[in-house]
């Protein structure tokens, strides 16, 4: 010890190679090519992940992951205790941010499909290894906590259908402890605890059995909430929402209320680290992450609907609301009904958060940030098992521990920083210059010639490619050569559009530039929002689009274009975080209107409002992908608004613990460098 001591002496540290090596590793990143396929049956993480899911399989995981807590748990405690039946605008705001940030999700899952890290992988082959370090830091927070809460609100659950004996039994014979949350007591839970470690055998086991267990019980959930539409009309009573009773917090509870709702809008996330075991990741990505948002947006305003028409909101039961909500109503035969949803829906939810984690930990630990050994993927069930037990046991362990409503809470601030940090990301790359993304925009007309040698590549030259000299590709796109989950040429045209394929395919230069058809750009043929802005302006379209500065349509992104646009987007997140900060702590002074408070707000307006026009004003890269995040630059600028607005709103406790939380893993990152400057 006392030698370590000596060797950081500061005499003996080079500051000049400090620096340098520290300031090195923070911003380096990943280059695309480093996650092609190998060519055998292993890659650098070991075994491969069994690539097996579809589209629906996708989804089904989705929305699962969702509906199950989201429905039956956060819809009664987020209507009783902060918006009332306001309920369902607070699922709507939600949703919005959701929606945002799922569009920007679905973009990075096309330009980068084979990955299982979700938003880390987004950010290390982006911004750089510390911000990747740090999302995939507060992923693993996410899902850890998602996984506690999915089986704290089973065991609740099944206390309430117990009559709580359950929770009684444990009080008196086990005891209680000071709660890790506001100072309330309760009880180890050792019924969530037995639960977790069930779903993380089950998530072992395999993809195959995981997602089959999965798809049974989405079945069975959807069919619960078609009885609990049906048979809640017939209950229900117009007064509870009459008398000012819709927003009894007004709106200030509404809005905190979407910062807890926005917990049950996770699934999306989820669906982005099925990269590198979906099938055609490339198309299947965005697509269920669009319909799993729109499936669980209609399933929570339907049920908030009738859950705030059938019963008070004051006296909606949090632990347990719809199975209550009949019981209120005599109904007692609908409780074990609703019942069975909620076994299946939560159990579903509960797999949805475990079965990403270790995938995530699982990349991590591939590029070396945690562990190698919990890259160990087994040979039999093709799963990362060492990541899939170690998660299961922290997520045990937590749901044993603390209450459901501090679970909650905690995870929401990692999902929203994590969707805060994606929208960055794709507003940094799209205006970055060709040579900045090379390995971006290569990455899927390369992936069938990269990634296979010797035989095979031979094969996919002569039979696959559709430019051989003096022959025309007819027919559908076709797995000619046997390769296994070769992605589908007809999947991807299909969301870029058609094109002469004799002279103008994925590996043409001008791919996605220029419609070769029509000989004017994509961006002028495709966009359609474009040609109605076109249509509205009229003849003054083009001289309007000069006086603003705004790029012509031959021009690209420079070094110099993408430095402003990093320089402006790191302005904004700061003034966004600012503004967002004033808005929620100063309402008093802005309701009261003081002249200062009216006048500052109106100032950081002003400035948010110009960076975002001089981010306009820069040339995009034009290089055209299956799947675009729409109206560059506002979509990903308002996603960021609203998500850095809800984190703020969120309680006291939940920034501490998530700040502990970060400095854990901020030190766990930057503990090597002292070792590594005297190397």
């Amino acid at each position: 010890m006392s030698g370590f001591l000596a060797s950081l002496d500061p005499r003996r540290v080079q500051w000049g190679a400090a620096w340098y090596a520290m300031h090195s590793r923070i911003l380096r990143t990943k280059p695309v090519e480093s996650m092609l396929e190998g060519t055998g049956t292993t890659t650098a993480h070991g075994t491969k992940l069994a690539q097996v899911l579809t589209t629906v399989d996708l989804i089904s995981l989705g929305v699962g992951s969702c509906v199950g807590t989201g429905m039956y748990v956060v819809s009664g405690l987020v209507a009783k205790e902060m918006a009332g039946p306001g309920v369902i605008v607070s699922f709507i705001i939600a949703a919005v941010a959701s929606i945002l940030s799922g569009v920007c999700y679905a973009e990075f899952g096309v330009r980068v499909p084979k990955t299982t890290g979700s938003a880390y992988t987004y950010s290390y082959v982006t911004v750089g290894e510390f911000v990747a370090f740090f999302i995939g830091w507060n992923l693993i927070l996410e899902y850890l906590i998602g996984t506690a809460a999915g089986a704290s609100a089973l065991s609740s659950m099944f206390d309430s259908l117990a009559n709580h004996t359950i929770s009684h039994w444990m009080a008196d014979s086990v005891g209680t402890l000071n709660g890790l949350g506001k100072g309330e007591e309760s009880y180890p839970d050792l019924l969530a605890l037995l639960i977790a470690v069930i779903v993380t055998i089950i998530v072992a086991l395999g993809v195959k059995n995981s997602i089959g267990f999965n798809n049974v019980l989405n079945v069975l959930n959807l069919a619960v909430w078609v009885f609990i539409m049906i048979a809640g009309l017939f209950f229900i009573n117009g007064k509870y929402w009459a008398e000012g009773q819709f927003l009894p917090h007004g709106w200030s509870g509404v809005l905190q209320g979407a910062a807890t709702c926005f917990y049950a809008f996770i699934g999306f996330d989820i669906i982005a680290t099925t990269g590198e075991e979906a099938k055609n990741p490339n198309t299947s990505i965005p697509y269920a992450i669009t319909a799993s948002l729109v499936i669980c947006l209609t399933a929570y305003v339907s049920v908030s609907m009738i859950l705030t028409l059938m019963v008070p909101y004051y006296a909606i039961d949090t632990e347990s609301p719809l199975m209550e909500m009949f019981v209120a109503h005599g109904f007692y035969a609908a409780k074990f009904v609703v019942a069975i949803g909620s076994v299946a829906g939560l159990t579903v939810s509960l797999l949805g958060s475990l079965f990403p984690m270790p995938r995530v930990i699982y990349a991590m630990a591939g590029d070396g940030l945690l562990f190698r050994f919990l890259a160990h993927v087994s040979s039999y069930t093709e799963t990362p098992v060492v990541a899939c037990i170690v998660s299961g046991f922290l997520a045990a362990l937590l749901a044993l521990l603390v209450s459901l409503r501090d679970l909650i809470e905690m995870m929401s601030i990692g999902t929203l920083l994590a969707y805060t940090l994606v929208s960055v990301c794709v507003l940094l790359l799209r205006y970055q210059p060709e040579s900045d993304i090379d390995g971006f925009v290569k990455f899927l007309s390369e992936e069938h010639t990269k990634k296979k040698e010797g035989i095979l590549a031979d094969c996919e030259k002569d039979a696959c490619s559709p430019v051989s000299e003096g022959d025309e590709f007819s027919g559908p796109a076709t797995n000619t050569c046997g390769a296994k989950n070769l992605p589908s040429l007809g999947d991807n045209e299909m969301l870029i559009g058609k094109s002469d394929k004799s002279t103008y395919n994925v590996s043409h230069p001008n791919y996605g530039t220029v419609d070769m058809t029509t000989g004017i750009e994509a961006d002028e043929s495709e966009n359609i929002y474009l040609i109605k802005l076109k249509k509205l302006i009229g003849p003054h379209y083009y001289t309007t689009r000069i006086r603003l500065g705004l790029p012509g349509k031959m021009d690209r992104p420079t070094a110099a274009t993408g430095h402003t646009v990093t320089i402006c987007v790191l302005l904004l997140f700061i003034l966004m975080f600012i503004f967002c900060s004033f808005i929620i702590f100063g309402s008093d002074y802005i309701s009261g209107q003081s002249w200062w408070a009216i006048l500052l707000v109106v100032l950081m307006v002003l400035l948010i409002g110009t960076l975002v026009f001089v981010i306009l004003q820069q040339p995009e890269n034009p290089k055209k992908l299956p799947y675009m995040a729409p109206c560059l630059p506002f979509v990903p600028a308002f996603a960021m608004l609203v998500n850095i607005y809800l984190m703020l709103k969120l309680s006291t406790i939940t920034w501490i613990r998530f700040a502990v939380w970060c400095f854990v893993g901020a030190t766990s990152f930057l503990k090597c460098f002292p070792l590594a400057l005297l190397e």
